[in-house]
């Protein structure tokens, strides 16, 4: 079999740093000098920029993603008796949070088109034990937002957007992490917007969640040493936070060459099905996915062989992981997420990647 030399990861973090070194290294070393390491004066600032980059008022940082969900939550107040509704093809996160709560995850599949969870079938999952609704705003496009929040609405539901893969995704002129009643994000490094490390942050419009978001990370206090309620330790280092700021200025002109890639993909690459994208809501793409009906794994061998990464997200939906048995779901219970796992792949996408790269990608896709 031919290969190729050229070896073109999924994601590649060298060619990001590599712009942007000199700046970032001087702030590590300013924080280092500064000796002041947890919630400084980095954080604040990442908090105001990222709540005036969101639309939102509030930003309110934290440790990882996973806590945002599970604060999120705990802010809710959900608890065990509780039901939350979300979707069974996500990274396992946003339902561990439920999980963590005490409440019962209860899940709704998703549009086979947009692989984002689908507002009807959270509708038909609604009994009077429902409390909260988690979307997520898959691969970077947004999910149905009117709908999620009319259905919300109707039955008096709150709404957590997990937002883990859609930092700077507008949604009819909105950045997602704004409309629903909290937002979440992860900067996990593989995140368009990505720390060096774990990170985290919660957004909201609502001011008694946002004091209530900023009491829990934080072992439940408003002053040190006093605590009123139960809370966790969830922090964001400011390390992590001087890093955050600075790549927050580039973020929109690396979301748009995202784009511009997904675009020559979506010209190149007639044979296997891509996502629909919703008119309201553009796309970062975090991820590039297609989908390969048969021969998938063959496939994903052969890029491989010529030096080109892909990877499935994800190959098994929640409602058949062991993690989730005791809600004993069938396969067959959302077949929608079922087949996504079966037939997804993705493949290289990120703001450095070169036109010769693409070409490569695209030819030997065809």
């Amino acid at each position: 079999m031919s290969t190729t030399t050229k070896k073109i990861p999924l994601l590649d973090l060298k060619a990001q740093y590599s712009q942007i070194q000199n700046e970032v290294e001087q702030a590590v070393i300013d924080v280092l000098r500064s000796a002041h390491f947890v919630m400084g004066p980095n954080v604040q600032a990442f908090e105001q920029e990222a709540a005036e980059f969101l639309g939102v008022k509030h930003a309110i940082t934290c440790a990882n993603g996973s806590d945002a969900l599970y604060i999120a939550l705990l802010a809710l107040d959900i608890k065990a008796g509780d039901e939350v509704i979300t979707t069974p093809f996500t990274f396992a996160a946003t339902a561990e949070a439920i999980e963590q709560t005490g409440a019962s995850t209860v899940f709704a599949d998703i549009n086979p088109e947009t692989y984002n969870i689908d507002p009807a079938e959270i509708e038909k999952k609604i009994t009077d034990k429902t409390k909260a609704i988690i979307l997520v705003h898959l691969y970077g496009q947004a999910a149905q937002m009117d709908e999620i929040m009319a259905v919300a609405r109707k039955h008096n539901l709150k709404v957590i957007e997990d937002a883990a893969q859609a930092f700077g995704t507008k949604y009819n002129g909105k950045r997602v992490g704004s409309i629903g009643d909290i937002g979440t994000f992860s900067f996990y490094p593989t995140k368009n917007l990505s720390a060096a490390g774990d990170a985290g942050m919660c957004t909201t419009n609502d001011d008694e969640l946002a004091k209530r978001l900023r009491r829990i990370r934080v072992h439940g206090s408003d002053r040190r040493y006093y605590h009123d309620e139960l809370g966790v330790n969830s922090r964001m280092d400011e390390i992590q936070a001087a890093i955050l700021r600075i790549k927050l200025k580039h973020i929109d002109t690396w979301n748009q060459r995202r784009a511009e890639i997904a675009e020559i993909y979506d010209q190149g690459i007639t044979r296997a099905q891509s996502p629909k994208c919703i008119p309201q809501s553009s796309h970062i793409y975090h991820q590039y996915t297609i989908a390969v009906d048969s021969n998938r794994d063959q496939l994903k061998q052969e890029l491989a062989d010529k030096g080109i990464s892909s990877e499935i997200y994800y190959p098994l939906p929640l409602h058949m992981q062991k993690l989730f048995e005791h809600l004993g779901h069938k396969a067959e219970d959302f077949p929608h997420s079922l087949k996504a796992s079966q037939t997804i792949l993705c493949i290289p996408i990120y703001p450095e990647l070169t036109d010769d790269e693409l070409r490569i990608v695209v030819e030997a896709l065809q």
